[in-house]
């Protein structure tokens, strides 16, 4: 078994562990073990990143955390010597990387029961069992929060000195307790109140708002940017006592400038009492916290009437045919209840949500809101289109593809009943809430005047999958891949996809040029769909051929 870094080192202070009681060397064989387990894991951080699977996928990881650390956190150690304001967006931001990467990647740590029926009934006493979560979640938390702060640590020494750099490596040690403390409590409280069922689909929304919070954190770093020469003072209110990035700026204000106001000493008591009493409260807890975590092993039946009433409704509406009707509600269901697909497309689905009023803010930095709401900007709705594609390809894949035998043994007659239902279901589950939701906000700030627009949109999205199926999904049954290979798309292809984005785009802003252009443009685009439709998915029995 390999013997690990991070164990070696521990092995310098082996007699802490002894003079607390520990068994040392089981604890080391536990930890041994944990480690080897925890290398198969992918990060999260590689969603969308073809990897290798051989070695240790978190520790491959660690030099992306380093990129987002330069990226992120560097540029904050040049705002000049307003240190407490900036040093609290810096700590802003380390927080919530810490945090999100602490619920998505170590939750398979914090929360580990595979050894439970193994160890617990072994003579390993409670204090050692113990020791060794502990001392597993924070060589996990060393590795991550070290190689995201290395290069800025680095950076801090010669841009402001070596006293100022203790002070900033000190407050990431406790930052980094308290992000573990608070996780868990988070945790406990969920599992006291809540099923276990509950807390997986936390951990699965909380993975998928890292992956968000990645995708668009180049927008808020230049955001940061257009503020800094403006004067900056501060007024100490009381609601500021629940804001963690005040506590851990406050020692720089008062070790470094000598700022002895009471607000500044009050925030430094509690940066360095508020993650020590934590972790005693931590410790004091961990029994209850241990018993709630046998909620995990039970799978509590989910509660979705309504939606499954929603779903037979629009299969009666849109699916003629009875075998269509069954895999368009079969495939609602895999993407409403499959954890690894929805980590893949909710952040598709949260970028084209995001992207078009990204487009909208920057362009109310050059002229009014009135004067854009009088413009074309809307056309910027066709970046919620370009998710289209990539969705309607990673409906092939399934972390239950094993069970595609299903295909070969139902008594289908007519196959492309299949895909025409799951792409049916596709198109309402994933587009049709967000592009609602985008109309209710487009016809609020560009009236109704773009409501031939916004039928010609829909129109094109529609187009857009039927064309995004041809390219992709052409061979093979849906969910019947393994996520592995989802990296297997060509970049030609998804090149191409955005090609036919921008393709429908280049077309609306012609034809709107043109009296009447947009209807005739309609008219062309559903004779164009219904012909597709009955060309791909044609409602002729056929064989079932095999795949």
């Amino acid at each position: 078994m390999h013997d690990f870094t991070s164990l070696r080192i521990l092995d310098r202070f082996k007699w802490i562990f002894q003079k607390m009681h520990i068994d040392y060397e089981v604890m080391r064989k536990i930890l041994q073990l944990k480690l080897t387990m925890d290398g198969r894991r992918m990060p999260t951080v590689f969603n969308g990143t073809k990897v290798k699977k051989e070695g240790n996928q978190f520790l491959k990881s660690l030099w992306m955390y380093g990129l987002y650390g330069v990226l992120l956190l560097t540029p904050f150690l040049f705002f000049g010597n307003q240190s407490m304001f900036f040093m609290s967006i810096l700590f802003s931001v380390l927080m919530f990387i810490v945090m999100t990467s602490m619920v998505s990647d170590f939750s398979a740590v914090l929360l580990d029961i595979r050894d439970k029926n193994i160890l617990h009934s072994k003579p390993i006493s409670n204090r050692t069992l113990n020791a060794a979560k502990i001392v597993h979640i924070l060589i996990y938390m060393f590795l991550l929060t070290g190689s995201f702060v290395i290069v800025p640590l680095i950076v801090s020494i010669f841009r402001h000195g070596i006293g100022f750099t203790l002070i900033f490596m000190l407050d990431v040690v406790l930052i980094s307790c308290l992000v573990v403390v608070f996780t868990a409590f988070v945790y406990l409280f969920i599992l006291r109140f809540f099923s276990g069922e509950k807390l997986k689909d936390m951990i699965n929304y909380v993975q998928i708002i890292l992956t968000l919070a990645i995708m668009i954190s180049y927008q808020l770093v230049a955001r940061v940017f257009e503020f800094v020469n403006f004067e900056i003072t501060y007024s100490f209110v009381w609601w500021h006592l629940f804001l963690p990035p005040l506590w851990f700026s406050a020692p720089f204000e008062l070790i470094l400038n000598k700022n002895l106001s009471f607000p500044i000493i009050i925030f430094t008591v509690l940066a360095v009492l508020g993650p020590l009493l934590s972790i005693l409260l931590y410790i004091r807890l961990m029994p209850a916290f241990e018993r709630n975590l046998a909620k995990l092993l039970s799978d509590s039946k989910r509660n979705h009437k309504k939606s499954r009433h929603l779903d037979r409704f629009w299969a009666t509406v849109l699916c003629r045919r009875k075998e269509e009707r069954t895999f368009y509600l079969f495939s609602s269901l895999m993407m409403k209840q499959e954890r690894e697909l929805k980590l893949k497309v909710y952040p598709q689905i949260g970028f084209a949500l995001i992207f078009p009023f990204v487009f909208l803010f920057n362009d109310l930095r050059n002229r009014s809101f009135e004067e854009m709401s009088q413009g074309n900007m809307y056309l910027v709705i066709y970046f919620s289109l370009a998710m289209i594609p990539t969705i309607v390809h990673m409906l092939k894949f399934s972390s239950t593809y094993k069970a595609q035998w299903i295909y070969r043994v139902a008594p289908i007659q007519n196959e492309s009943a299949i895909y025409s239902g799951t792409l049916k279901a596709c198109i309402m589950n994933y587009f049709i809430p967000i592009y609602l939701v985008l109309c209710i906000l487009f016809l609020w700030i560009f009236s109704f005047r773009i409501l031939t627009d916004l039928i010609v949109v829909l129109l094109a999205a529609i187009a857009l999958a039927l064309v995004s199926y041809v390219l992709f999904n052409k061979e093979g049954y849906p969910f019947s891949h393994s996520h592995e290979h989802m990296q297997d798309m060509s970049t030609f292809k998804v090149f191409g996809g955005v090609l036919v984005v921008g393709l429908f785009v280049l077309v609306h802003f012609i034809l709107m040029k043109i009296p009447f252009g947009l209807f005739v443009y309609i008219i062309l685009l559903v004779i164009g769909i219904l012909i597709g439709w009955m060309k791909i998915f044609p409602r002729k029995l056929n064989e079932v051929v095999s795949k």
